[in-house]
Formats: C-alpha cells, structure tokens, sequence
C-alpha cells in the first residue's frame, strides 16, 4: 500500500510556498507521491478562480516538472462544479484501491475542517497533515475528537506568500520572480495572466 498526498487548491497561481509544502510533508510523513489536484471551483473561498482550470493546471504541470514524486491530476477540472474533497476522495480510492490518502492543508484549513462538506465520511476515509503557517496558529484541541485523530501536525518552514499577493503584485506590474517557480513565472509572461 503506497500512502499517498493530496494537495488541492486553486493554485491560481502555484507558488513555491505550495511546493515547499508539499515536499515537507513527503519527506516528514513517509510519502511516497504528492498528488496535485487543482480544483475547478472552491467550496469555501468566494470570487476564485481568476484564471481557466486549463492555465492553472498548466501551471502546476510546470512547477511539478522536475519533482518525479510529484504527479498532476486533473479530476475535479474534468468533474466541474464545486470541487468537494470528499468526491474527490471517493474518485481516488476507486482507482487507487490500494493506496491511502492523506490531504496536506495549511493551518486555515485545519481549523475550517467542521465546515467541510460531509466532514465526518471524509476523515473516515482520509487522513490530514497540518502545516502551521505564518500568523496562523492550529486550533487542533478545537477540533470534534473523530477530526483530532486524523490530524498529524508537522514543522513548516515560515514562508509568507500566497497566490492573492503573487495576484496583487502582477495586478500593480510587479514582478513575481522568484516567488514562483521560473517555468510558472514564464508560462504567465507569455500569457498574460493577472496583468491589469
């Protein structure tokens, strides 16, 4: 059985944050992939996506690239609608009988999981590692017990970035090197993505 990370999100756009992120919890809980999965509408952020699923898959297809551990999947853009991890995770174990899954969220997601779509069938079937992030302290004693047992909590390097700054800076004609992968910061030069 192979155990296996699941990071969701917009990525609208991918930054090095997220990659940190998951490369920290590959390493940290014995992962043997990170599975990327950009969702086609967010069930609990208002007025995102900015960009199409085909330019945000795209991007995190190139900011992946050079990770072999890491893998793209495009199931949610495909599914449509409002991208809920509890269908995702039902998709997931069809295909990947033999694989568990855990789903690697940052601190504001952790204490948001009560609010989460069918909650308590979800972290039947998944698990979650935390990272804590700047500013964002994890309220994990806050948590319903069933949701306390399913949270493995894990050291994040403090990296303060997040796609609606990256957003905001291109929106003003800043630059977004470095604050994302060179072939994502290439690929939205070359299409004009978030420029005002």
């Amino acid at each position: 059985m192979s155990k296996i990370g699941i990071m969701g999100g917009t990525f609208d756009p991918i930054h090095i944050g997220h990659l940190i992120a998951a490369e920290t919890a590959r390493e940290l809980c014995g992962l043997q992939e990170v599975w990327f999965i950009p969702s086609y509408g967010p069930p609990l952020k208002a007025n995102e996506p900015g960009v199409s699923g085909l330019h945000r898959f795209e991007m995190v297809c190139e900011a992946t690239r050079s990770n072999p551990a890491f893998r793209v999947l495009d199931i949610e853009l495909k599914r449509g609608g409002i991208s809920y991890s509890y269908d995702t995770a039902l998709e997931l174990q069809k295909q990947n009988p033999n694989d568990s899954f855990a789903y690697i969220i940052g601190s504001d997601r952790i204490n948001d999981l009560p609010e989460w779509h069918k909650i308590e069938q979800l972290a039947a079937k998944v698990s979650f590692i935390g990272l804590e992030r700047p500013g964002t302290p994890i309220q994990l004693a806050a948590l319903p017990n069933y949701l306390q047992e399913r949270v493995m909590l894990i050291p994040m390097p403090a990296i303060d970035i997040s796609s609606t700054m990256i957003r905001s800076k291109l929106d003003s004609g800043h630059s977004a090197r470095y604050l994302v992968p060179d072939l994502v910061n290439s690929y939205m030069r070359r299409h004009m993505l978030y420029e005002s």
